[in-house]
């Protein structure tokens, strides 16, 4: 950065905070960011020119920690990216007024403007990588634990479990399926699975076959399988489709199941 600049910059620094923190009202994502507590929105704006500040000198490395920090705080907030590229962006318009305003620099005006391009730049550059890759991890981790919670096999009495099956089922959720039902069927000592279809929006060819190829595994390691929840336009659509679903029990409702599993574990429901 010239010398110039760095000079400019430090002299007019007050100014030039003061410039930004008003101009940024005017924009949206900044707005939203408002929403937040009034210390919490300034202590991050403060953070924010602090980590434009430290680029001056191109000294990038020494702050790629507090980069990578203030991304992940920003996602941890909920904060739009746009945030970061509005602040920057507006940050590059009150710094290049103050230089032209402050000192006679117009006949320097394009190498000006390049300086302050690589300022800016990398640090944006920096921020936006950080903040997809923050971005990333925060989904990898919300799918982890998506997926432990998509297919749970619940015990519900001694060797009787239920699988609450909810949303659009997948080829990828298929397979997961597959495995908490085995495992749970083993780890449970079930000898009855009752698989609640009732939050499955759809139930086409595929979702059937996945039931059915589930419904299969758990007979050849000792445990039968009842679907339940088949609501009257699954019921048609299944009719209409020509699924076979002979191989084990059907129940309407989730209680007409477990009546079924008790049943056939040599128990019943007894009113008092």
């Amino acid at each position: 950065m010239d010398k110039v600049i760095v000079e400019i910059v430090a002299e007019h620094k007050e100014e030039l905070t003061k410039r930004w923190k008003k101009n940024i009202i005017s924009h949206a994502a900044m707005n939203q960011a408002q929403d937040s507590t009034s210390d919490l929105y300034n202590q991050t704006n403060d953070d924010f020119l602090e980590l434009i500040y430290a680029h001056i000198s191109k000294e990038v490395d020494e702050s790629n920690d507090k980069v990578l920090q203030f991304a992940e705080r920003l996602i941890n907030f909920g904060w739009d990216l746009s945030f970061i590229t509005q602040g920057l962006q507006t940050f590059r318009r009150t710094l290049l007024d103050v230089l032209f305003e402050k000192v006679t620099l117009n006949e320097r005006a394009l190498e000006v403007y390049q300086q302050v391009d690589r300022w800016l730049d990398p640090l944006m550059n920096e921020l936006i990588n950080a903040t997809a890759t923050n971005w990333e991890h925060t989904v990898s981790l919300q799918k982890v634990a998506l997926k432990e919670l998509t297919a749970p096999l619940i015990p519900v009495f001694q060797h009787i479990s239920v699988m609450p099956l909810v949303g659009t089922i997948d080829t990828e959720r298929a397979k997961l399926i597959m495995e908490n039902l085995l495992q749970g069927v083993i780890g449970h000592r079930a000898q009855v699975v009752l698989i609640d279809i009732t939050g499955v929006p759809v139930v086409d060819t595929m979702v059937a076959h996945h039931i059915i190829q589930a419904a299969e595994a758990v007979r050849l390691i000792g445990a039968t399988c009842i679907l339940v929840g088949i609501r009257p336009e699954i019921a048609q659509t299944i009719v209409n489709l020509g699924i076979d679903l002979k191989q084990f029990p059907t129940k309407n409702t989730l209680y007409n199941g477990i009546k079924t599993a008790l049943q056939m574990t040599n128990r019943q429901i007894v009113e008092l």
